[in-house]
């Protein structure tokens, strides 16, 4: 995950905040069914605010692996719940993750759907078909 190229923070920060005050960004959301067409086989990097954040690859089966940036590997599933793409890791099974999905015409955004509403929302700023590297955990003292 750490060798994969970013795009530079300053172009995802206008992009975020060129989306967040022009309404002419297409924005379409994506069912399970469209979501799992786009994934599937990818591995997506997102950003939060301009700055890398994770980096998420879809394997088939609604399998993914999870990383934040500089952090360890999680895996788990998806699945589709009240038009939102739902996301549970091994590590934390009762930790349910639910975003909606949108395909603009830059990539996907993530609108995480909380129990307050809506709130953090995530950029897709690199895809690709390599998978993600994931390093174990730290070894040694």
């Amino acid at each position: 995950m750490r060798l994969m190229s970013l795009v530079p923070a300053l172009a995802v920060a206008s992009f975020a905040l060129t989306s967040l005050s022009a309404p002419a960004v297409a924005q379409t959301r994506l069912n399970g069914a469209e979501f799992e067409r786009y994934t599937e086989g990818r591995t997506l990097t997102f950003s939060f605010m301009g700055e890398p954040y994770g980096v998420e690859e879809y394997r088939p089966g609604r399998r993914v692996i999870w990383a934040f940036i500089g952090d360890e590997c999680q895996e788990g599933v998806w699945f589709e719940r009240d038009a939102n793409i739902c996301f549970v890791y091994d590590h934390a099974p009762s930790d349910e993750q639910c975003w909606a999905f949108y395909q603009t015409d830059e990539g996907l955004l993530g609108v995480f759907q909380g129990p307050d509403g809506p709130s953090t929302e995530l950029y897709e700023v690199e895809n690709s078909d390599k998978p993600l590297l994931c390093p174990g955990p730290a070894i040694g003292v």
